[in-house]
């Protein structure tokens, strides 16, 4: 059994001095046959460490439901980093941010009436504990002091920028021991003395989050700290991109330099992120800072792999860096070849929304999608107009507390416009009909600070022309229902659906290809309005013509020899009725 420890400067493994050199990524972002392609790719680059959050949403959807099976195998993540010969690190939040739906909280946590996050209040932590207990029977057996390989377990996330409530850190430290983690235990946060002195607890190593400036930020870091190896656990050598924005990306040698300057100081480094991956499905998070910004189903994150596992070039020259300061394998990683290209033609299986399902309840007004326990992305509200709302015969203003976060909506089957919340519009004028139908897209849940576990769909008591609108219907929609029926072409079809190739929206399509080799596929969304792709069953995520992220990364293990489907379920209009295939990514124009 080996023993990792914090010394006076330096970690140390079995008492001798140890640099972590260690890089991100997330098993729940990448597809579980590709994990250990990606940790190869990370030792070959010279890391001897791999880093992962832990997402309780993914693990525990709905409560009392745990599952670490599949994409959640924890387990066997650790276990194939562990055949890599590298260590591990944990870090179980349980907030996460990430960027990730939620910032990692489930849903149902978050919609407990009353419940304080991320405090001791008393019915947030007995939830708590019984994830983080589930958690560290998969971490502890695996801790080097038992033979196994995880080095390191985190405490919280960047606490000290959110709060600073001792009394909780406090209580995260003895339950994660009770638990049985014997490693080390680590905070991180940004080196701002007022974050330090939130985020730091008694007995727990902090280390640091930046990109830059490392000699400023480690003499800050140390002077909350003067004793124990420097760390910045989260070296970030990229960003995020969201929907409507442009694609970030950092200059390779420039991030080269900033590794470096913090690998000559003596420090020890996480690259955030070694290897994005993806937020498929309806996984991504938001960012709201005054405006709500959605994030993109790409997490390339301008990695040293990028979406697809490929070495980009800020791969190589971290690299060069790294064999500065270690030996490095003889092996390289092969660079990326251009994935096959074709196009597919898409059929038209017709309107979806008749398959959205509801118990006949009436409501005053529209309930949230917490309200009818819908944890999916879209939702039909119903009701109809008061007649004395169009006296005049001219049309009148339909006004909403908040839209959160789309909304499309129609009179009497006819669209006539949408609502969005990241461009502040709840107010839209409608004409003179019996009938109202809003179509309302949750886009992705907040991730960071207060916005955390707000409600979703229509918000507050809609009127029309100044008078309100009573007894709402609505009914969730369940889209891998709606893949599986336009994928067996179950759908009704509509009369007007389509004119001169082009489908007008909503409407579900399919396509078949066939493949000689499973591989991995660069969808291109360009023609396409708003919606979600899938492929064999497989949900690939969101796409928008909004941008910047035009392609899908297509995983090859979803891919099969022989037929496959392709599925596309619109939200607004097709012009272009193909599934193209190209022979990379294309995530966007960059910031000049």
């Amino acid at each position: 059994m080996a023993v990792f420890s914090i010394g006076e400067k330096d970690f140390l493994l079995d008492g001798r001095p140890h640099r972590v050199i260690s890089g991100a990524i997330h098993y729940f972002r990448v597809h579980p046959d590709q994990w250990a392609d990606r940790i190869r790719k990370a030792r070959l680059m010279g890391l001897n460490t791999i880093e992962t959050y832990v997402a309780w949403n993914a693990h525990e959807p709905r409560r009392g439901e745990w599952d670490a099976t599949g994409w959640n195998d924890l387990g066997r993540f650790l276990d194939a980093v562990a055949a890599e010969g590298m260590h591990a690190i944990v870090r179980p939040g349980p907030y996460i941010c990430a960027e990730w739906h939620n910032g990692g909280f489930p849903v149902w946590l978050t919609s407990i009436r009353g419940i304080r996050l991320r405090t001791s209040d008393p019915v947030y932590m007995a939830e708590v504990t019984r994830y983080l207990e589930r958690v560290y029977e998969i971490v502890a057996p695996r801790q080097i002091d038992r033979g196994g390989n995880v080095v390191l377990a985190q405490i919280e996330n960047e606490y000290g920028a959110y709060g600073s409530d001792a009394a909780y850190l406090r209580e995260l430290v003895e339950l994660t021991r009770d638990a049985g983690i014997t490693v080390p235990l680590t905070t991180v946060d940004q080196p701002v003395h007022d974050y330090l002195e939130n985020g730091m607890t008694p007995g727990v190593h902090a280390t640091g989050s930046f990109g830059s400036r490392a000699g400023e930020r480690l003499e800050t870091l140390r002077s909350h700290q003067p004793t124990g190896p420097l760390m910045c656990a989260e070296f970030w050598d990229g960003w995020f991109d969201w929907w409507g924005g442009s694609h970030h990306t950092t200059d390779p040698h420039t991030t080269a330099r900033e590794l470096d300057a913090l690998l000559a100081a003596g420090a020890s480094v996480n690259i955030y992120m070694f290897h994005g991956g993806t937020n498929y499905g309806l996984t991504n998070g938001a960012n709201h800072k005054g405006r709500y910004l959605p994030i993109v189903t790409s997490y390339d994150y301008d990695a040293p792999l990028d979406e697809a596992g490929n070495p980009t070039e800020k791969y190589w020259a971290m690299r060069d860096v790294i064999a500065k300061y270690v030996d490095l394998p003889d092996e390289a990683p092969a660079e990326a070849s251009a994935a096959p290209q074709f196009d597919v033609p898409l059929v038209g299986t017709g309107d979806w929304q008749w398959s959205a399902q509801g118990d006949g309840r009436v409501f005053a007004q529209p309930p949230s999608f917490e309200e009818i326990s819908h944890d999916g992305a879209l939702v039909i509200y119903e009701a109809e107009l008061p007649a004395d709302a169009f006296a005049d015969g001219e049309p009148q203003v339909l006004e909403v507390g908040e839209v959160r976060d789309r909304a499309w909506v129609s009179v009497d089957g006819r669209r006539v416009g949408t609502l969005s919340r990241s461009h502040h519009q709840h107010a839209l004028a409608i004409p003179r009909g019996g009938r109202v139908r809003i179509l309302v897209e949750e886009q992705g849940r907040v991730n960071y600070d207060g916005h955390i576990g707000e409600l979703k769909g229509l918000i507050g008591s809609p009127t029309i022309g100044g008078l309100p609108i009573p007894d709402w219907t609505a009914r969730p929609v369940d889209l891998g229902a709606v893949a599986r029926a336009a994928a067996c072409a179950e759908l009704k079809a509509t009369a007007d659906g389509s004119a001169g190739g082009r489908h007008a929206g909503p409407v579900a399509l399919r396509g078949e290809f066939a493949l000689e080799a499973q591989t991995d596929l660069f969808l291109d969304t360009r023609g396409w309005g708003k919606g979600f792709a899938y492929v064999n069953g497989f949900f690939l995520g969101r796409y928008w013509a909004n941008g910047p992220q035009r392609t899908m990364y297509v995983p090859a293990p979803v891919t099969r020899v022989g037929e496959n489907r392709i599925v596309v379920v619109e939200l607004e209009d097709i012009s272009t009725p193909a599934a193209r295939f190209v022979a990379g990514p294309e995530l966007g124009p960059t910031e000049e």
